[in-house]
């Protein structure tokens, strides 16, 4: 049997904290999952738009194949500048790759960004965008516990035609192995069924976390793109960005195998997904507290299925504990 974990967040994985920043005159902000020791990690891309950093250097054939933290942050471009914040963080406090030990250590921190830049907020920075002071006041705020919704890199997005979020699940199995998602939900498609207010989500939730709402019937759904996406979306202006993690130790192959799985926890929660006006990226973290037994790949295939579901359930907590924010209508204002 499958439960969620005790957090029903992604930090139920062992090794792992998350902290969050925001600006709330800008209406951004970053989120980033810091790794207690260096942890494998791989990433894979499936939108048509994406902003990132860093991420060729978690290609299984390369050479360092860990990571100290990763990075999800509103601000498009201007976001990149979070993961210099945490870098600097990172090697302030003596941690990073080493190649002598007379060089200071260089922290391996990809990142991956979201378009927030067209709703509202106060972005007249001129050369001093908060992207890089919120990397490291996300840093040094790291803990197990985080909110919600209107938080990181969350607090500005917009999913659909409802206020955006940041969401996170967790999955426990009864051998004791964890599996945990977090996600950045700004995308152009829509998380609800069409004509109702029933994330696409709901057979997978667990214990009422975003909202328990079923449709009663799904005779009259259409079958073309949803009247609530965002309206007009542009190239670059949108994505979905997320992570999902397990304490199981995993080889990098594995681990790429688990991150393309866990992909498809956009499509079952969003609709239309992977489009070309998203950057839709999934990083997947191993803390490699537990082993994996045999045989591997029934595990691997196991341990993927699982990601999918728990970045599923995230997207749909993402919007549903998001909160009106100026003009972005929250969902919980839309079906109260």
């Amino acid at each position: 049997m499958i439960r969620t974990g005790p957090r029903n967040l992604i930090t139920d994985v062992e090794g792992l904290h998350v902290g969050q920043a925001e600006d709330a005159s800008a209406r951004t902000g970053v989120t980033i999952v810091l790794a207690d020791v260096p942890a494998a990690a791989v990433v894979d891309v499936r939108g048509g738009a994406p902003g990132t950093r860093e991420t060729e250097a978690l290609d299984p054939t390369g050479l360092v194949g860990t990571i100290d933290a990763i990075v999800l942050s509103g601000g498009s471009v201007y976001g990149l500048d979070a993961a210099s914040g945490v870098t600097a963080w990172l090697a302030a406090n003596g941690r990073g790759f080493r190649v002598l030990s007379t060089a200071p250590p260089a922290p391996i921190v990809p990142a991956a960004i979201l378009f927030d830049l067209a709703n509202g907020g106060e972005k007249d920075w001129g050369m001093t965008p908060p992207y890089r002071a919120l990397g490291i006041q996300a840093a040094e705020s790291a803990s197990r516990d985080f909110a919600l919704g209107n938080a990181g890199a969350g607090f500005g997005a917009v999913a659909g035609a409802y206020k955006g979020g940041i969401g996170s699940a967790s999955s426990l199995t009864d051998e004791g192995f964890t599996v945990g998602a977090l996600a950045a939900v700004n995308a152009v498609g829509s998380p609800l069924i069409p004509g109702t207010d029933v994330f696409w989500a709901y057979p997978l939730e667990q214990n009422g976390e975003f909202g328990n709402r079923k449709p009663d019937s799904f005779s009259q759904i259409n079958l073309d793109l949803p009247p609530d996406m965002k309206t007009a979306p542009r190239p670059s202006a949108n994505t979905t960005i997320a992570i999902v993690a397990t304490d199981v130790e995993l080889s990098r192959i594995e681990l790429k195998r688990i991150a393309i799985m866990a992909a498809d926890g956009f499509a079952r929660a969003l609709r239309p997904a992977h489009t070309p006006f998203d950057g839709d990226t999934v990083f997947a973290i191993s803390t490699a507290k537990l082993a994996l037994g045999e045989p591997r790949a029934l595990g691997v295939m196991r341990i993927g299925h699982l990601a999918a579901d728990c970045l599923a359930r995230a997207i749909a907590r993402g919007v549903y504990e998001a909160q009106t924010l100026a003009h972005m209508k929250s969902y919980k204002d839309n079906f109260p």
